[in-house]
C-alpha cells in the first residue's frame, strides 16, 4: 500500500487545522481510502472533535508512542489507535505531549521520532493526516520530517497570512536538511466570508503573491456555525449536516487532494519509465 502522509499546519492558532484534518480525513474515507488521523497538538482538539470527551484521561496517546520510540521499546501497529464511528482511525493526543516536546531537546535524532512511528504504521493506510500544534517548535518539525507534504490552512486575514513567511522558512530548512522530498500541497483558505470585500481581496492578493511558487487551493472553506456545532457533537461535517455548504467545500477539497496525489503518481511512473 502506498501511503501519503500530510501534515496540516499553521503556527497561528484558530485557522481550522483540526477541522480540516477531521473533514478531509472523512472525505478521503468516503472515497474508499483507509485513513489515520494523528493528533499532534497537546490541546487535543482533534481528539475532542472525534468525540473523545477527556483526552487527558487516556492511558495511551501519541506521547506514549513517542516515548516508546525514544526508549527503543517495541509496540504493535494498532497500539493505542482508536477506531472511530465514521470509519477512520485516530492516534489521540493530550497534554502529556507537551512534556515529550520538552524532553525531545535531550534526545538524539530528536526531529525524527515521529517519523519512526509513522514509518512503522504507514503500510496499513492510504493516507495519514497529522494535525500539528500551532507553533514552529519540535513537534511540528517532527511532523514535517514524517510527512510527504503540508497543507496550510489560513484565514483570509492580514495577520493570519503574515505568519506564512516564517512557516515557509521552517519548511525550507526541513526540506534542505532532513526531508528533501517534502512538498507543500497548498494553502487552504478557511472561515471565508465571500460576501466581504476584505476576504475576497486577501485571497486574490495571496494568489498573486504565492500562486506562482505555491499552490493555493481552488476550494475555500466558508465560515459557518455548522462547523462549531459538528465539533461539539464529536462528528465530521458530513455526519452532522452532509448537505451544507461546508460539507460541499470539504468534498471539493478532497477531490483536489486526490488529484494532486494522482498527478504525483503519474509523474513518478513517467520518471521511472525514462
Amino acid at each position: 500500500m502506498n501511503c501519503k502522509v500530510i501534515a496540516i499546519e499553521n503556527q497561528k492558532g484558530g485557522t481550522g487545522k483540526s477541522t480540516t484534518a477531521l473533514n478531509l480525513g472523512v472525505g478521503l474515507k468516503m472515497k474508499g481510502k483507509k485513513v489515520l488521523l494523528i493528533d499532534a497538538d497537546p490541546q487535543g482538539s482533534l481528539s475532542i472533535s472525534l468525540g473523545i470527551k477527556r483526552p487527558d484521561e487516556l492511558d495511551i496517546s501519541l506521547a506514549t508512542l513517542m516515548s516508546k520510540v525514544i526508549d527503543n521499546k517495541p509496540f504493535n501497529d494498532d497500539y493505542g489507535i482508536i477506531h472511530c464511528n465514521e470509519g477512520i482511525d485516530l492516534m489521540p493526543c493530550n497534554v502529556e505531549l507537551s512534556g515529550i516536546e520538552s524532553y525531545l531537546f535531550t534526545v538524539m535524532s530528536r526531529e525524527c521520532i515521529m517519523r519512526t512511528y509513522v514509518n512503522q504504521i504507514k503500510k496499513n493506510y492510504d493516507y495519514i493526516l497529522i494535525d500539528c500544534t500551532p507553533s514552529l517548535g519540535l513537534l511540528p518539525i517532527n511532523a514535517f520530517v514524517a510527512a510527504d507534504s503540508i497543507i496550510v490552512p489560513s484565514q483570509p486575514r492580514i495577520l493570519s497570512t503574515k505568519g506564512l513567511d516564517l512557516l515557509l522558512r521552517t519548511y525550507s530548512q526541513v526540506k534542505r536538511g532532513i526531508n528533501p522530498d517534502l512538498k507543500i500541497d497548498g494553502i487552504l483558505f478557511t472561515m471565508v466570508d465571500a460576501r466581504t470585500v476584505n476576504d475576497r481581496s486577501v485571497i486574490e492578493s495571496m494568489r498573486e503573491t504565492f500562486g506562482m511558487k505555491i499552490n493555493v487551493f481552488d476550494t475555500f472553506i466558508p465560515a459557518s456555525v455548522r462547523v462549531t456545532e459538528a465539533n461539539m457533537e464529536g462528528k465530521s461535517i458530513f455526519a452532522y449536516d452532509g448537505k451544507c455548504k461546508v460539507a460541499n467545500a470539504y468534498k471539493n477539497l478532497t477531490k483536489e487532494v486526490l488529484d494532486i496525489a494522482a498527478r504525483e503518481k503519474a509523474r513518478f511512473r513517467d520518471d521511472g519509465s525514462r
